[in-house]
């Protein structure tokens, strides 16, 4: 798979189906943690990772130097949306534990990196 976006796709779907795992356990009544970023959040900043993925991915760097670089970049990404990575991962939780959460959420996610993936595509009108 030579093609990022593939990869990218590859990546959703298997983190779509890890995400549906939890959902066979969940308890129905859990409570929502508190806080909770919202869906719309939690969708911008997941495309937003996973577009960094794919650009650390194509970056030919060495596994460590790539390592090294997108966690350095999502620190700025957390940054930049207000978020710390325990509220992320509390909330990535919580939705995973609830799969048609995660499937609807990863759909809008596909959704977004098209939409983005064609506004670089179109050659600026000049």
């Amino acid at each position: 798979m030579n093609n990022p976006l593939l990869r990218l796709y590859a990546l959703v779907l298997s983190l779509l189906l890890v995400g549906l795992l939890p959902g066979c356990q969940r308890p129905d009544d859990a409570p929502p943690p508190q806080p909770l970023m919202p869906r719309e959040q939690l969708v911008r900043l997941l495309a937003d990772l996973h577009q960094l993925e794919a650009q650390v991915e194509n970056s030919r760097l060495s596994p460590d130097s790539a390592r090294a670089l997108y966690l350095q970049q999502q620190k700025g990404i957390f940054w930049r949306r207000e978020v710390t990575d325990s509220l992320f991962q509390q909330s990535y939780r919580y939705y995973a534990s609830h799969g048609i959460d995660l499937d609807d959420i990863y759909g809008t996610i596909l959704d977004t990196l098209a939409l983005r993936q064609t506004k670089l595509s179109v050659p600026a009108k000049k």
